[in-house]
Formats: structure tokens, C-alpha cells, sequence
């Protein structure tokens, strides 16, 4: 048997070898997780936290991502609570986002679990119909909104308190028209500074994932003390595909806003496409803690041929993208989570 095991394992020594490394498949040699290069001395307290300051500095503009584009529809109502405001979505007879309060101005109903009819949203407890323009003598009007084409905003002035922007600020996507596109939420007890402060850690990544991660390695962290607010960290990182084999690729990881943090693949298989993680806040649950949504959007791009079929399978490779997602946030709230239960404890 062991003779055997040494044969596998120098048959598979010798195709590594001989891989050609123009392919953005590589073997990856067998680790044991207890021997990787320990990172903590890398992941430097005050470099995280100065990041995570500098995120958070930035404008909002009031905006925050409330669902998936494909969850809003004109057929149903959407609810949602954000902030602890109650809110409802559906689309109007032009296909347009319309956001607004999910309690009903009569008696306080939820409009969430009313119905769309004629694109007028109709409360089940005594039929009030709410049009897309609102209805101003009961009080009821439109939030500011915005679809993107993946995601669905709305504008909370009195949440944030800022000077409020016509638009959210989105990244920079691959064309949506070539791209594949998938949306993942998770909820959690944490608050969104949480969630942010997870993704300005690339340091865990193979460590408590190493199901995902390989060989990362961060090639560029912002300074501690830095004036220009710069939160930038590049990644070498090699996602597993299968025990044995993964893809190397140059990520970077940016926070336009300072509920998002960006990861966008710089260089290797699938340069341009970006995984967008938004931290959304639900508001405090009984207990008094805070929970989060972690909505995150991945739009993927590549010239390759398998990408194209991909594309033309959408609907069966979005649960796939998604139950990865998933898996990868199982760990990350557990992260943030615990996170945000030292604070309190503070």
C-alpha cells in the first residue's frame, strides 16, 4: 500500500511538471493545513482597523442595497427591512423600481403580503390600492431608488444623515450584456462594519477556507498612517477547483462606499470580474443585538469558450455560484459575528 501511495504520488509529481502554465487550470500540490505559513504576523491589527476607517469615511450618498434586480418584480411585492424601516418593492407598468414604506398608511398593514394588481399595489386588509406615484393624502410616497442591473437601491436620508446623491455608488462591472451574474444573501448578529472589516482581512482567506483558497499571498496592504485614505490590498490567491487543481489569479480588494468592499480580478482567468460584498443593516432584533444582511453579487466575465456556454446556462449555473457563496459566508458571519459580540463586550 505504501509502495503504491508512492507511486500515485510521483506519477502526479511528474504531470505537475509537465502542466503547461498557459492553462488556467493548475495542479496544486497536496497541504496540510497545520503546515501552511502562518499569516498572523502579517495581519496587523492597526492595518485592518486603518482600513476599515478609511471605508468607512467615505460617502454613502444615504444609499443601501435592499435586494437582487431579479427579486423585484412586477408581478408580487417584495419585502424587506432596512435600517428597521419596513420597506416594499415591486416594478411599475414601465419595468422601473419602486421602493417605498411596507406599512400600510389605512391601518398598518403589512404591504409586503398584499398583491400587484394593474401595477398598483393592493393591501389585503381592506383593499387600499397604492399606485407607483404614491398616494400623498395618505402619506405614502416613493423612496428614491435605483436598479443597476443586479441589485436594487433605495435612499434613506434620515438613516445616514448625509448629503444625499442622485445615484449609489456602484463599481465597475464587466458588461452586463457578457456577463454572468448571480446575487447571494445571508443575514447575521452583527452590524455592517463587521462584515466590511472580514473583507479587509485578506490575510484568513486560506486559513479559514482552505476548502476555496490556495497559495494567497497579499502583495500590497495600505499604511497605517496614510492621509489619502487608501484601502487597497492585492491578493495573489489560487481558487480550488476540486482538492488537486485550482485557478491563480491577481485579485484587489477597494471600497467605493463604506458598506461595500470590491473584489475584482486584476489578473488570470476571468481579469475584469468582480465580486461586490454589500453590508446592509436589518436593524436590532428582540434581543437588542444588530443583524446584517450580506448581500453579495458576483458578475463574472470571460473570453473563453466554456464561459459563453456558461452564459447560455445561466439559470442552472446561478445555484451553483450561490451555494458557493453560501458556503464561504457560513465562516465569514461566524467571523463577523463573533466580531461584533467582542465589541459589545466592551
Amino acid at each position: 500500500m505504501v509502495e503504491r501511495r508512492r507511486t500515485v504520488r510521483g506519477l502526479t509529481e511528474a504531470v505537475a511538471r509537465r502542466w503547461p502554465e498557459r492553462w488556467p487550470l493548475q495542479p496544486l500540490p497536496r497541504e496540510d493545513w497545520a503546515r501552511q505559513r502562518p499569516t498572523v504576523g502579517q495581519a496587523d491589527v492597526a492595518v485592518i482597523d486603518a482600513a476599515v476607517k478609511h471605508a468607512l469615511a467615505r460617502p454613502s450618498g444615504n444609499w443601501f442595497v435592499v435586494a437582487d434586480s431579479r427579486h423585484v418584480r412586477p408581478d408580487r411585492p417584495y419585502g424587506v427591512t432596512v435600517a428597521g424601516r419596513e420597506l416594499v418593492a415591486w416594478r411599475d407598468a414601465d419595468g422601473r423600481v419602486v421602493v417605498g414604506s411596507g406599512v400600510c398608511p389605512h391601518l398598518g398593514a403589512p404591504l409586503a403580503e398584499g398583491r400587484v394588481v394593474d401595477h398598483r399595489l393592493v393591501c389585503r386588509w381592506h383593499g387600499l390600492a397604492v399606485p407607483a406615484s404614491g398616494l400623498p393624502g395618505w402619506g405614502w410616497c416613493p423612496l428614491p431608488s435605483h436598479d443597476d442591473g443586479v441589485l436594487v437601491w433605495a435612499r434613506l436620508d434620515d438613516v445616514d444623515g448625509e448629503p444625499p446623491t442622485p445615484r449609489p455608488v456602484v463599481p465597475d462591472r464587466p458588461d452586463l450584456d457578457t456577463a454572468l451574474a448571480a446575487v447571494t444573501r445571508v443575514d447575521g448578529v452583527c452590524e455592517p462594519v463587521d462584515v466590511v472589516a472580514n473583507r479587509l482581512d485578506p490575510w484568513h482567506g486560506s486559513w479559514f477556507h482552505p476548502y476555496s483558497f490556495a497559495r494567497l499571498r497579499v502583495l500590497e496592504a495600505p499604511a497605517v498612517d496614510t492621509t489619502n485614505g487608501q484601502d487597497r490590498f492585492v491578493v495573489a490567491v489560487t481558487f480550488r477547483v476540486g482538492p488537486r487543481f485550482g485557478v491563480p489569479v491577481v485579485a484587489e480588494f477597494t471600497c467605493p462606499e463604506p458598506r461595500t468592499v470590491c473584489m475584482r480580478i486584476v489578473s488570470g482567468e476571468g481579469e475584469g470580474s468582480v465580486v461586490e460584498t454589500h453590508a446592509t443593516p436589518l436593524g436590532a432584533g428582540p434581543d437588542g443585538r444588530h443583524r446584517s444582511a450580506v448581500i453579495e453579487a458576483v458578475v463574472a466575465t470571460s473570453p473563453r469558450t466554456g464561459f459563453l456556454l456558461a452564459r447560455r446556462v445561466a439559470p442552472a449555473v446561478r445555484p451553483v455560484v450561490r451555494a458557493a457563496a453560501r458556503r464561504l459566508w457560513r465562516d465569514d458571519l461566524a467571523y463577523a459575528e463573533r466580531r461584533y459580540a467582542l465589541r459589545r463586550r466592551d
